[in-house]
């Protein structure tokens, strides 16, 4: 935004503050023009509606990226005490209206953590504090776009939450193709694949760890061949059973929740490791019986070998058989 509209933005919550100190209803809504940055180029203006809300008003969207249920007073203290200090909410959450009928008025799009700072703040002795944030009609599409931009970059979001969201967009909004999905979230289909496979991960492996905030999407990249592979599969699986054992054990006060790090190198040790078979050997013999030149491949060198006692005219011919038998361009 410019500095003329921050002004006004600010000139809005002014009066906000100031309905609400009159003690108008909470309801009640300032409007005010900002331009869109979509509109931006074509010089027009889009009407924008903010209100001061009760938090009791508003419900998650059901499709909303952040999982509600795990915020709390310690991963929610750095807004709540910038609120508090603040006096303030300083940015509106979006919301869409809901209809007549419904437990509440509204249902938020984005604004999760904030809606979860303003109602703490309201059950610990500071009921003055309210929701602010601004209506706006939204198809689910372009509500889940929306709340993407805005969360995509927030670390507070873990890459399960936004894997799984993307994986019910996926089939929702987009009918399952991927790219036509990445074309709309303007990222490559190679990004997009990632979090994907992140969100397929087996329900035992996800249990496997301590939280769902854990699960990095380089464990999902890391995992996904050992579990494909019908060899480790199986005893990756059955670690994962093990592991999530314990986790479940240590969530009831029976030991200490293992890391995430450590999750991840037990699954990959339960894989058996690949057996290395030897190249097999090759001999050049100079005289039918003779001992010959034996050829050895050690990574990308040849080792050559014979008995010092081998004539010269055998170490000759059998040097020759070796010659024609090497690909032409390396000759």
């Amino acid at each position: 935004m410019s500095k003329r509209h921050d002004a006004i933005f600010e000139d809005v919550l002014k009066d906000l503050n100031k309905d609400a100190a009159q003690g108008e209803d909470d309801r009640g809504g300032t409007r005010f023009l900002r331009r869109s940055n979509a509109l931006a180029e074509v010089g027009e203006r889009e009407e924008k509606v903010l209100r001061w809300v009760d938090p009791a008003l508003c419900v998650m969207w059901e499709r909303h990226n952040r999982a509600y249920e795990l915020l709390n007073e310690d991963n929610c203290r750095d807004l709540i005490d910038s609120i508090r200090s603040q006096g303030q909410q300083e940015f509106p959450a979006i919301v869409r209206k809901l209809g007549k009928g419904r437990a509440a008025e509204y249902e938020v799009i984005c604004g999760a953590r904030r809606h979860f700072a303003v109602s703490w703040l309201r059950a610990n002795n500071y009921p003055q504090f309210r929701y602010l944030v601004e209506v706006r009609d939204l198809s689910d599409e372009e509500a889940f776009r929306l709340a993407d931009v805005e969360n995509r970059d927030r670390e507070d979001i873990s890459d399960f939450e936004r894997a799984k969201d993307y994986a019910g967009a996926l089939e929702q909004y987009y009918g399952g193709r991927q790219k036509a999905m990445a074309e709309r979230l303007e990222v490559s289909e190679g990004w997009l694949s990632r979090y994907l496979t992140l969100a397929r991960l087996p329900d035992i492996v996800v249990s496997a760890y301590a939280s769902i905030r854990d699960i990095k999407e380089l464990h999902a990249r890391t995992l996904k061949p050992l579990l494909a592979d019908p060899k480790s599969g199986p005893a990756v699986l059955e670690a994962a059973q093990d592991v999530a054992a314990r986790q479940t054990a240590a969530r009831e006060g029976k030991g200490a929740p293992i890391e995430a790090s450590k999750v991840l190198s037990i699954l990959k040790s339960a894989a058996p490791s690949p057996k290395r078979t030897r190249p097999p050997e090759q001999v050049f013999r100079g005289a039918e019986g003779g001992s010959g030149v034996t050829l050895r491949k050690r990574g990308s060198k040849v080792i050559l070998e014979f008995s010092e006692k081998l004539s010269d005219d055998e170490l000759r011919v059998a040097f020759d058989a070796f010659l024609a038998g090497r690909p032409k361009g390396r000759r």
